[in-house]
């Protein structure tokens, strides 16, 4: 890619470069998230002196107490960085004058009227337009509609006089983080990068380059922020579709993971993607929304997304239904019956909730009348402000004997940990949304799959 700055402001680019290449530059993480902690300790690991900002102050201390909040990371990486003085943490914000580069990775959720909520990112780059100085790279992680980059960043970073490009560099790079994944990681999974010239997408290729294994660079940051756009609306409008197929298999009286399995088995032509109780996560849920409400602006419907949105937002109270075709089976009803849900982290083997189906999930039981509980290994509480039920949850300890006590048990979050057949075995009726219990059993009502007659409680 050809230089597009004039050369006598390329010694600056140039001397941010060799800092890049000798390890030498002082680098920062603003959100330490599942994000950014991963990418900090990457950044420590290729040798930078690295630093990340956070105003919470737990993940503060917990950095430099060696320890690690988030799964994939394990405790002694972060000790072991920390120890070796190349991970540190801080709530000061002022330490960003210090740094050669700087990446934010802060959340962008919805409003409740589904626009785009740039608070975060807003703050952050705020906060680094206090302190920002002459060739200085600043990458935006953060998932968001095409042009945040330069109709929000940029503006905000160039009220001083710098100018992008010229004095400093700016490049968006979408996080790819899959949470639980023990596959894929920030090392390995390949990093798109989109700057605002060909000299910002260098060096922010360079940055990276530096420890992760493959970065793709793109002609700008409105392509690279489409890019995540376009992977995780892939993915919801598949499971959108599959989650309709499993509304149609409930009716037709066909398993809708045996359909599905049986697809897989095509070589070519077809990917599978499975049903559930609804979409949750930082991404998937929210990501088709930010490019549908951008749309708009240009006059454009996104019907197709949209729809996969109701499609899938729907899920929970098909759910709730299974639930009460479930109980109808046993002559009760929702109301009075004590429900247990298994799961409510928004995917399998990790601690988050956020978006996560099973709080819909149990706010409509709730709503209903049922005397809900839950067990998840992952998540010990739940406080009222991260559900729609408003009030303070904590897991339950699983046992035969509570299993035995409900009057439906509810697998929404299909962890390994949970130990299926003894559940089965318990287990007096059961609503599984996973598929996670294998075989058919009576007692087994499944997303997706024909219903059972009208039968006998098990004993």
């Amino acid at each position: 890619m050809e230089k597009t700055v004039p050369a006598a402001l390329s010694a600056i680019a140039e001397a941010l470069e060799q800092k890049l290449l000798r390890r030498t530059a002082h680098v920062g993480v603003i959100g330490l998230g599942y994000v950014g902690l991963p990418l900090a300790v990457e950044l420590a690991r290729a040798g930078f002196k690295t630093t990340g900002v956070d105003l919470d102050g737990r993940k503060v201390d917990a950095i430099n107490r060696g320890e690690s909040y988030i799964p994939d990371v394990p405790t002694a990486e972060v000790a072991h960085f920390r120890e070796a003085d190349k991970l540190s943490a801080t709530r000061d914000a002022s330490v960003v004058r210090t740094m050669d580069t700087v990446n934010i990775c802060v959340p962008t959720p919805l409003r409740k009227t589904k626009d785009p909520d740039l608070s975060y990112v807003v703050s952050a780059v705020e906060m680094i337009a206090e302190h920002l100085h002459p060739g200085m790279l600043v990458v935006l992680e953060s998932t968001t509609y095409p042009g945040t980059t330069d109709e929000v960043v940029r503006p905000i970073l160039e009220k001083r006089g710098l100018v992008a490009g010229r004095d400093f560099f700016l490049a968006f790079s979408p996080e790819r983080v899959d949470p639980g994944n023990a596959h894929f990681n920030t090392r390995n999974v390949p990093k798109v990068v989109g700057g605002t010239t060909a000299a910002c997408t260098a060096l922010a290729k360079t940055l990276y380059s530096a420890s992760i294994e493959r970065v793709i660079e793109v002609s700008s940051p409105r392509v690279a922020e489409m890019v995540k756009l376009l992977e995780n609306t892939f993915r919801a409008v598949n499971i959108g579709l599959v989650n309709e197929l499993a509304l149609m298999c409930d009716r037709l009286g066909i398993s809708v993971w045996e359909v599905v399995d049986a697809a897989a088995t095509k070589p070519f032509g077809f990917m599978p993607f499975y049903p559930g109780p609804g979409l949750g996560g930082h991404c998937i849920p929210i990501d088709p929304f930010y490019l549908s409400w951008k749309v708009k602006e240009v006059g454009f419907e996104a019907r197709f997304i949209e729809l996969a949105g109701h499609v899938n937002a729907a899920m929970p109270h098909h759910v709730v239904d299974k639930v009460a075709d479930a109980l109808n089976s046993h002559s009760k009803s929702i109301k009075g019956s004590q429900v247990l849900v298994l799961g409510i982290a928004y995917k399998r083997d990790i601690d988050d909730v956020r978006e996560s189906p099973a709080l819909d999930v149990l706010a409509v039981l709730k709503q209903k009348g049922a005397h809900i509980s839950y067990h998840d290994p992952f998540v010990p509480s739940v406080t009222g402000r991260d559900w729609p039920g408003a009030v303070d949850l904590a897991s339950v300890n699983l046992t035969p004997e509570l299993l035995r006590a409900a009057d439906c048990v509810v697998v929404i979050t299909d962890h390994r940990a949970f130990d299926y057949p003894a559940i089965t075995r318990h287990a007096r009726l059961i609503v599984d949304t996973r598929n996670a219990i294998k075989g058919s059993h009576a007692h087994v009502f499944k997303l997706g799959a024909p219903g059972h007659k009208e039968q006998e409680p098990v004993k």
